[in-house]
């Protein structure tokens, strides 16, 4: 019997207080050259869990990775976990997405990764770009409005 498959992946969204009345403002990639999703915004860093990896290792490996800061485990807020599906049956389009946030880190974030990503920006949360990933959009939607539940299901 074949089990179903997803794929697990850790997002992580550096985010700066409000100040002086205005939103929460949150670091996001444009991405390019991915093969998903191009010229859209996305979380700042974001990746599959490895063989062997837990989520929250993978979420500090890919912050390292692709924003050149430091975090650990502790610095991770979870936000949601999503289940979401390309409605396919094919295991690549079957994900649970672990999405995180922190709002604190060590070193200045950059773009490391600048063969995938084409640039970074901090964008408040009531003024996010056009044009971002649509399952991301939601997840930042609702921590806009404060209503992030801790599971959330997209696609079925």
């Amino acid at each position: 019997m074949n089990r179903f498959q997803v794929v697990p992946a850790a997002y992580v969204l550096l985010v700066e207080p409000a100040r002086g009345g205005s939103a929460d403002r949150v670091l996001l990639s444009l991405r390019r050259n991915t093969g998903y999703m191009d010229e859209h915004w996305s979380f700042g860093a974001a990746g599959h869990v490895e063989a062997g990896e837990s989520v929250l290792a993978a979420a500090v490996r890919e912050a390292r990775e692709e924003l050149g800061v430091e975090l650990s485990t502790s610095d991770l807020e979870p936000l949601t976990v999503m289940h979401r599906t390309a409605g396919t049956g094919d295991p690549v389009g079957e994900r649970v997405d672990f999405f995180f946030a922190a709002h604190t880190w060590t070193g200045r974030p950059e773009r490391c990764e600048p063969h995938k990503a084409a640039a970074l920006g901090w964008f408040a949360l009531d003024d996010l770009p056009t044009g971002v990933v649509p399952h991301e959009r939601e997840v930042l939607e609702r921590l806009r409005t404060g209503n992030v539940p801790a599971v959330t299901v997209v696609g079925f």
